[in-house]
């Protein structure tokens, strides 16, 4: 199958159009951002701007980190960054209708768009990219469309039911992006299987090099991945440990790479991916009272067990139950966000007043009293509080952990699911993996091994001089 093929145009044009239905039925910009809102407010224009950074730094994340991160594959970075460009922009309309569904319920007749509801779109579409490097290089456009979909409507059920229900606290989505979106894109791919030709899986020289770009990029804008949607000291201490964590992840990560070759040698496909582990370990306790040394140290571990996930569990998962993941996103992102969650889980046991005085309710709703002169205490350092469960620090940690095991059980079922679904011979599927030329127009001479490529080099001129003694072919 060469191009794009029907279903996938009619498929791309029919879902955008049912976005813009929807949106036109229930979406409406905030009252904040409506063209009679109070032009004096200036305390919201101060805070517009301070999201609008946050969210900018997001959206360089999704656009060009996990784009470029992908572009390892030596015959792929078209589709890589291409296909990465495509996703996030269906998902992104999406999500703001599915996330803000719950409003819905709250007496509203209308979804309400800001600023933080598209940083939260831009969040929800990191799940769903990662996912996709789970099975990138083996699917085609219209399979990803439609794991995106799904995905994207699951993802915001999860996370609702965690936070209003469960409610816990992930500040920087480890649990709801990371856990969520590596597992259930695995098991997408085990029900998919390893592709039956894959002689075009590995990277080159400059495929590595343009990852690394993506790998940078993350590096450098992941403070604000953890902490947008924080306030105040909240959003300082969110920066400062992902800032600390990340610095430290990078630092094992280039030890134990080396360490782990015989060598002594750096895997470019550790640096590439450990060196962000720091920041998907400390993601869940990112707002909370860590410390710097514990920010460290948290990213310390998560850079050892990125490279030890890449060197020795993923090719013993691949050979003892075919579980096959193109880009490492258990490694990077499956197991550092189990382990965010249990950094979050022992971070709720040992919360307390003498530490975050009350603001150790606006971490924890569920910890404020149900009535009492507590609840009143409370109310006067915080007016939006209201009366709520009185969970122990122990339930609380408890919790924390509940969120967790459920995100993993409802990403593995509901990703199993969509890999039975896009297994289906309905969808255009792809002959030749890894490969750009099935999908792209190809205008220079490369990728001539493919079956695909019908372009050959033109001859030079016998006249061109020679440069360096060799001569030009």
């Amino acid at each position: 199958m060469k191009g794009a093929g029907r279903r996938t145009v009619l498929a791309l044009l029919g879902f955008q159009a049912l976005l813009i239905v929807l949106s036109c039925v229930l979406v409406r910009y905030d009252r904040s951002a409506a063209a009679d809102a109070n032009p004096s407010n200036d305390d919201q224009a101060i805070e517009n701007m301070k999201v609008y950074s946050m969210f900018q730094d997001v959206h360089v994340m999704i656009f060009i980190g996990f784009g470029f991160l992908m572009t390892f594959l030596r015959r792929y970075g078209f589709s890589s960054v291409g296909f990465n460009f495509l996703l996030s922009a269906v998902v992104i309309q999406w999500a703001i209708i599915c996330n803000g569904v719950s409003e819905l319920g709250n007496g509203q007749s209308t979804i309400s768009v800001t600023l933080q509801s598209l940083m939260s779109a831009d969040i929800t579409a990191a799940a769903c990219l990662i996912s996709m490097g789970a099975v990138l290089g083996k699917t085609s456009p219209l399979q990803l469309l439609i794991m995106g979909i799904i995905e994207t409507a699951v993802y915001a059920a999860n996370e609702f039911v965690a936070h209003h229900k469960l409610q816990v606290t992930d500040a920087g989505d480890s649990i709801f992006v990371h856990v969520f979106g590596a597992y259930f894109g695995l098991a997408v791919s085990m029900v998919l299987g390893k592709p039956r030709h894959s002689d075009l899986e590995g990277s080159s020289y400059n495929s590595d090099l343009f990852a690394m770009i993506g790998s940078v990029f993350l590096w450098i804008c992941w403070p604000s991945f953890n902490s947008g949607g924080l306030v105040g000291s909240a959003q300082q201490r969110g920066v400062i440990n992902t800032y600390l964590s990340l610095a430290a992840s990078c630092v094992t990560a280039f030890a134990i790479s080396a360490l782990s070759n015989p060598k002594r040698k750096f895997d470019m496909v550790h640096i590439q991916n450990a060196t962000l582990a720091g920041g998907v370990a400390i993601g869940t306790a990112a707002n909370l009272m860590v410390q710097p040394f514990g920010a460290m140290l948290v990213g310390s571990l998560a850079g050892i067990l990125s490279v030890v996930g890449f060197q020795y569990i993923q090719p013993k998962l691949l050979a003892k139950i075919n579980l096959h993941d193109t880009c490492g996103v258990h490694n990077l992102h499956g197991m550092p966000g189990v382990f965010a969650g249990i950094v979050g889980a022992l971070m709720a046991f040992l919360a307390n007043k003498d530490n975050y005085g009350y603001n150790l309710y606006a971490h924890f709703p569920a910890r404020v009293p149900a009535d009492g002169p507590e609840v009143a205490d409370a109310q006067q350092a915080d007016r939006d509080l209201q009366p709520n469960v009185g969970r122990s620090a122990v339930e609380q940690a408890l919790f924390q952990l509940l969120a967790l095991g459920i995100t993993l059980v409802v990403a593995v079922v509901t990703g199993a699911v969509t890999g039975f679904i896009l297994k289906g011979k309905y969808w255009e599927e792809f002959e030749e993996n890894y490969d750009d030329e099935p999908y792209w127009e190809m205008h220079e001479d490369t990728h001539q091994n493919s079956k695909y490529s019908k372009v050959t080099p033109l001859p030079l001129p016998q006249e061109l001089p020679l440069r360096h003694g060799i001569e030009l072919s």
